[in-house]
């Protein structure tokens, strides 16, 4: 059967990866991109590591460069944003006054950030970290010995805390929970990191509240709620995401904390289907329900929305794995740690700079935090994506090789 044309909505990961998977599984017909941001699909994990650091470039971000998408004839239209879809007339209507004819259709509209929404967080100097563009506006207002406050003390927080310190910045980070990360990790990983910061220069305030952010034109400091001022010559929110929904939701889409598919990424219309940080899916591993932001997702449902277009179908099944660089940390994370109910950890996460954390719900390994630990996490990654657990006493005892700890 002769494919029609497929349009793709977005410019994330998930939007390169398709688009490549497209054309290598078989669809023959035209293919058309369509992103908001005026510069191709690019790595995004590097916006608050090495490119704020300015060790890249534009072009050395992106996923794929211009000429891939020339040689597979797909057509890319940059900065040009869908305004609405017609599921009758299978049309896709452009902020430009264009339209476009589908017959399959495909969101990758990924997520917007949530904003702080406190009084005078529009003035200069206040920065989000989620688009090029943004780290770009950054960049100007770094200068070694500038003071810097981060609200948020979560992955993006800590991270751009890390890369600002590395640049000479003064840097505090203010996180509204009792302890960063306690969201995402155990109490033993958030101290871990916490010490590891402090060590590194970066003050960190937790249990506190922004009541406002203050200055004429520009920020000149932070109002907290128990009434502290902090002075501040730039403040970086990362307070989070959310998933950008509103266009599936004006077409009538099913939506729940994202636009909801099914296992081969196809949404309520057979015409449409969904991928990366939007979507919703039920993951077979968890037994659950899940919205997650991060590249292996973007990737893996990209390959299969590609398989089901393609008439290959074959179901998402694909273990959650993330990771995050600060400082000379690299913390790879297999799994999801909600719901634990036990910590074992592997190595001393109060001294040094390298060990694992074991996660187990009802004494079955459910996730693994691994800090300079590549094998811990390469072995947890197999066995937990086979359902297999690991015995916690011999996690513990690092006398005993990883891979002999992981039991049926």
């Amino acid at each position: 059967m002769e494919a029609g044309h497929c349009v793709i909505v977005g410019g994330g990961h998930a939007v390169a990866q398709l688009a490549a998977s497209l054309r290598q599984e078989g669809w023959t017909g035209p293919v058309t991109l369509v992103s908001a941001e005026a510069v191709l699909p690019y790595h995004r994990p590097p916006l608050s590591k090495t490119f704020l650091c300015g060790n890249d470039c534009d072009d050395t971000l992106l996923i794929r460069p211009r000429e891939f998408y020339e040689k597979q004839a797909i057509d890319v239209r940059l900065g040009v944003r869908a305004r609405a879809i017609d599921r009758e007339m299978r049309r896709v209507t452009l902020d430009d006054g264009t339209s476009l004819a589908y017959d399959k259709l495909v969101l990758a509209t990924g997520a917007h950030v949530r904003r702080l929404n406190v009084p005078g967080d529009s003035l200069a100097n206040v920065f989000y970290l989620r688009e090029i563009a943004d780290v770009h506006a950054l960049r100007q207002a770094i200068v070694p010995g500038a003071r810097a406050v981060i609200v948020g003390g979560g992955y993006i927080g800590l991270e751009a805390a890390a890369s600002l310190r590395k640049l000479g910045l003064d840097v505090t980070v203010l996180e509204a929970q009792s302890r960063v990360l306690q969201r995402v990790t155990a109490p033993e990983v958030s101290a871990f990191y916490t010490r590891v910061h402090e060590e590194e220069g970066v003050r960190l305030l937790t249990g506190v509240a922004v009541e406002a952010i203050e200055g004429e034109g520009r920020v000149r400091g932070v109002r907290l709620g128990d009434g502290r001022w902090l002075e501040a010559d730039l403040v970086i929110v990362g307070v989070g995401v959310l998933p950008a929904v509103a266009l599936a939701e004006q077409a009538g889409l099913k939506i729940d904390n994202g636009i909801v598919v099914n296992e081969h990424a196809r949404t309520s219309d057979p015409d449409i289907y969904a991928i990366g940080d939007c979507t919703r899916h039920f993951n077979p591993i968890y037994a659950r329900w899940l919205r997650l932001e991060s590249v292996q997702n973007a990737n893996d449902q990209a390959r299969t929305a590609a398989l089901a277009l393609c008439g290959k179908p074959a179901p998402y099944r694909a273990l959650p794995w993330f990771w995050s660089d600060q400082f000379d940390l690299k913390l790879q994370i297999a799994g999801l740690s909600e719901g634990f109910d036990d910590v074992v950890t592997r190595g001393d996460p109060r001294n040094g700079r390298s060990f694992a954390a074991f996660y187990y719900r009802q004494g079955r390994l459910i996730a693994v935090d691994a800090v300079n630990r590549p094998k811990e996490f390469m072995m947890s990654k197999r066995f937990l994506a086979e359902q297999q657990s690991a015995d916690p006493q011999r996690v513990a005892d690092e006398s005993i090789d990883i891979k002999d700890c992981f039991v049926m």
